[in-house]
């Protein structure tokens, strides 16, 4: 079947498989296939009534719920742009993004989120099928349409914006490319239940997580926010597919380490996958004995609609890579200028590359080559086996003495101690040069000191690359995909950082 929007995706299982389940929304209800159409059928009436036309915005402020996906395929119907905001964003944040993207109707899902009912104030109050919200109305501003290679469905503001916001605009064509293309990697079928704690306000729930179930006829089942509580409840009680990043992986087998148990024990599950951060060899390791199934790994970014790469592995492979390109996209390595062989900034090209940024072309221009590339502002390099390892970004490279230091691989030695949950490595310069500066996760129950940390790295990382300082905090600053935010580090711990992370003696070159 071939489709042209992204609504569609759901539209075809009402004739085949009206009944089965397509939502289990974060309050546990079942939606089935008909029911879930039904609702989208509500929300787009909703839609049209309050002003939205094609090429309009539609914000929706929000954490994961039935609302989210609703509102974004009634959308599609109309030929509007869903444009889905964390709650969880400051006020400032919003507004600024409210007023790039300057949309007609902005809804807060302020039944499942205290976030979503402070930002709607005295917005008006509605009762509907999928849920009860708020609603305010904007200034009318539509943009030209277009086909669906060519007209925006969703459009994606990055995570860690600053200044002036950039809006990521994803085709339906772009949607629906990497919505067949997950899926296919998955092996996902009617027959499975997605967990989704990825969340609908970025690219990796919505394109490899809600859109690839749908084009599968899969069930998600929406976690409004990440809990390893809640996450291993689900993944022992039916769940067969968890995509999910590095950091909820080490999160919730802490939390089964602190009940005594070294296995997960579902019988359901059967996949697991990594994204949206580096994978750490050790936490592969580990992931794989507790789940007793093969960790996969891939690699995207909201401007690639998600997916660039994915590996198929079996359990065991030590394999640490991204996995080879996914079938339809291209990938080379821009290696000009670089210093160490074969490694350079990713391109890529195909039909999951983004429109472009809302009303910014000089921003568009400065990462789209004239034949249609996307520079992705990561570093990577090829094995012999066509596999795609990322070694860092481009902008968190620190050049320490003169010498390359990527922060994944001092984070992949520091993780590898068992006291560790995670960590974060960045650089900060000083004096003309750039130490290297780590902050770290710990279990709480673990009594380990820097000096402890110190002495472990020094084992295993060669002199530069080892941190100048190591700093044991409580969490680390995280988006709601549980990516690590590094560049809020230094001014999260300026505290403990301030002007005492000096080079110690004999940790130089």
């Amino acid at each position: 079947m071939t489709f042209t929007r992204i609504h569609q995706l759901a539209e075809q299982h009402l004739a085949i498989r009206p009944d089965a389940p397509a939502i289990k929304d974060c309050d546990g209800t079942v939606y089935s296939w008909a029911r879930y159409c039904a609702l989208i059928d509500e929300a787009e009436a909703l839609l049209r009534a309050n002003g939205a036309v094609s090429g309009e915005r539609v914000l929706v402020v929000g954490e994961n719920c039935l609302a989210m996906p609703v509102l974004m395929l009634a959308c599609s119907r109309i030929g509007a742009w869903a444009v889905p905001v964390n709650a969880r964003m400051s006020a400032g944040e919003i507004a600024r993004i409210s007023s790039h993207a300057n949309p007609v109707l902005t809804l807060f899902t302020s039944n499942v989120s205290a976030e979503a009912r402070a930002h709607a104030g005295e917005a008006a109050a509605i009762e509907t099928g999928f849920g009860a919200l708020q609603m305010s109305q904007g200034v009318s501003d539509p943009e030209v349409g277009g086909g669906a290679d060519t007209a925006p469905a969703i459009l994606l503001y990055t995570t860690g914006t600053t200044g002036d916001p950039k809006g990521v605009m994803l085709s339906h064509g772009n949607l629906l490319f990497a919505a067949r293309i997950s899926a296919e990697l998955r092996d996902l079928c009617p027959r499975d239940h997605v967990y989704g704690a990825l969340p609908l306000t970025h690219v990796f729930g919505v394109a490899s997580m809600l859109m690839a179930s749908a084009h599968a006829g899969a069930m998600v089942e929406l976690a409004t926010r990440f809990s390893p509580v809640k996450l291993f409840e689900a993944l022992r009680n039916g769940a067969t597919v968890m995509p999910a990043v590095p950091q909820m992986h080490a999160l919730l087998m802490a939390h089964a380490e602190a009940q005594g148990l070294t296995k997960l024990g579902s019988t359901t599950l059967r996949y697991v996958s990594s994204g949206a951060a580096p994978l750490d060899p050790t936490w592969k390791r580990k992931a794989e004995a507790f789940y007793d199934l093969p960790l996969q790994n891939g690699y995207g970014m909201t401007e690639s609609t998600a997916g660039i790469s994915g590996t198929r592995n079996r359990i065991g492979d030590p394999d640490i890579s991204v996995g080879p390109p996914l079938p339809g996209v291209e990938v080379k390595l821009d290696t000009t200028g670089g210093e160490d062989p074969g490694v350079g900034e990713v391109l890529t090209r195909g039909p999951h590359v983004m429109l472009g940024y809302f009303r910014n072309p000089a921003a568009t221009a400065s990462v789209m080559t004239p034949d249609g590339f996307l520079r992705t502002g990561d570093l990577g390099r090829f094995d012999d086996e066509g596999r795609l390892h990322i070694v860092g970004r481009a902008k968190e490279l620190i050049i320490r003495s003169g010498f390359n230091v990527y922060p994944p691989e001092v984070e992949a030695a520091l993780n590898d101690h068992p006291a560790v949950i995670q960590s974060a490595v960045v650089g900060r310069a000083v004096d003309g040069d750039e130490m290297v500066l780590a902050f770290v996760q710990t279990n709480p129950a673990s009594d380990v000191t820097e000096e402890d940390l110190r002495a472990f790295a020094a084992e295993r990382l060669t002199g530069y690359k080892r941190p100048s300082r190591i700093f044991i905090v409580q969490a680390l600053p995280a988006a709601a995909t549980g990516k690590i935010l590094k560049h809020q580090l230094l001014d999260r711990f300026e505290d403990i950082v301030g002007t005492q992370a000096l080079e110690l003696p004999g940790h130089g070159s």
